[in-house]
């Protein structure tokens, strides 16, 4: 060797592998062609990054302290063709940890969390206002029972890898100007887990799970729309090598109802009249949203309604609206909606002779035998009002 790398670095022969690191670190800022262009400095870089090498490679180094030849008598001395690590050159620059020897990526896990699932079911308004509990059948990929996920045959277990030696990844190394540049690359034998399963489970293949049909009851809150969607936290698929399941969203979609239209926590309904009840006002009695729940078969409370009493006002006119507070929806967040009733008043298309005599004395009673009717302007267009405005002048 021409030169010691202790010295070259600058250490002690007792520095440890950290000292050792940040000596390189220092002396690469200062040598490397990338920041120092002089052919000198680059002679320089190649030394200390050979020094590197040896230093840093407790192999290598006990063969040197030896006064042995640290590269096994291949017959390259020292300061020619570096061998260093390509991400020892980038930890002098970003301070990141160093290749395989010093703590790269490792093994991935076997284990790894599942997918989430979803599943569409459709509930009753009455089921959607007030809430209701479901059982679900679902079919998923559960943890297999016969090797608790581990993926082998019962009595076997996973071993290290051979090609990589159980680290999950293998390096390859390519030459540049800078010399042997190092890289880490999953290995392919194990595909980077580090393990092989030699005798696989004969019930999921070495996957860890095997899909099964199974029940489960969910609670669907009161207040829900179409499109809400209730998460069941860990009920989704369970993933590969027996990993932790996702979770489970059930999507509503409410029902038409026969009676009641929803718009977002008001419910609207349609209640026809004749011309008399609308003409001389009425009392009519309306379902309630909450009837749907009693004819169920659900045991109601105390104090449910199952019908109310509309106040129809005499001269009720078709078309009008009647808003009845807090007999909507109840909403996710509380508080509760209204029911808005609109009143059509239906004129009879046929009437026998008795009818019509009633009706003609009363339209000559309220003078309406030949009512003229009431022409309501529309607003005027902007042509008009301009011709009028020249009409003026």
């Amino acid at each position: 060797m021409s030169q010691d790398p202790y010295e070259l670095l600058g250490v002690g022969r007792d520095a440890d592998a950290d000292a050792v690191k940040k000596a390189y670190r220092r002396l690469a800022r200062q040598y490397h062609p990338d920041v120092n262009p002089d052919p000198e400095a680059q002679e320089k870089f190649k030394e200390i990054s050979r020094a590197y090498e040896i230093l840093s490679d407790p192999q290598k180094r006990a063969a040197y302290d030896r006064g042995g030849d640290p590269f096994g008598g291949a017959g390259a001395g020292f300061g020619q063709g570096p061998g260093f690590s390509f991400t020892d050159i980038m930890d002098a620059f970003f301070g990141g940890a160093g290749g395989a020897a010093q703590g790269g990526r490792g093994p991935r896990s076997r284990e790894r969390r599942g997918q989430d699932a979803l599943i569409r079911i459709e509930v009753e308004l009455a089921e959607a206002a007030f809430g209701v509990a479901r059982e679900l059948v679902v079919d998923t990929a559960v943890r297999c029972s016969t090797c608790d996920g581990e993926g082998a045959a019962p009595g076997s277990h996973a071993m290290p890898c051979d090609t990589c030696h159980g680290a999950g990844e293998v390096a390859h190394v390519q030459r540049s100007f800078l010399g042997e540049i190092r890289t880490l690359r999953p290995c392919a034998a194990c595909r980077g887990f580090g393990t092989i399963i030699p005798d696989p489970c004969r019930e999921c293949s070495g996957d860890g799970r095997v899909r099964a049909r199974r029940t489960l009851t969910v609670k669907i809150p009161a207040g829900v729309d179409t499109g809400t969607r209730v998460q069941l936290t860990g009920e989704g698929e369970v993933g590969p090598g027996g990993g932790p399941a996702g979770d489970l969203y059930v999507e509503i979609h409410v029902a038409q109802h026969e009676v009641f239209t929803r718009n977002g926590n008001d419910l609207h309904c349609t209640v026809t009249l004749p011309m008399t009840a609308a003409a001389l006002g009425t009392v009519l009695t309306l379902p309630t949203l909450e009837a749907d729940v009693v004819a169920d078969g659900d045991e109601p409370e105390t104090d449910i309604e199952t019908s109310l009493d509309l106040d129809v006002r005499p001269g009720t006119q078709s078309g009008s609206e009647q808003v009845l507070r807090g007999r909507g929806v109840p909403g996710l967040r509380g508080g509760r909606g209204d029911l808005v009733v609109t009143v059509i008043v239906e004129t009879p298309t046929r009437l026998d002779p008795r009818q019509e005599e009633l009706l003609r004395e009363l339209a000559g009673i309220r003078d309406e035998e030949r009512p003229s009717g009431q022409v309501h302007p529309t607003s005027r267009s902007m042509f008009g009002r301009l011709r009028d405005a020249f009409n003026q002048h």
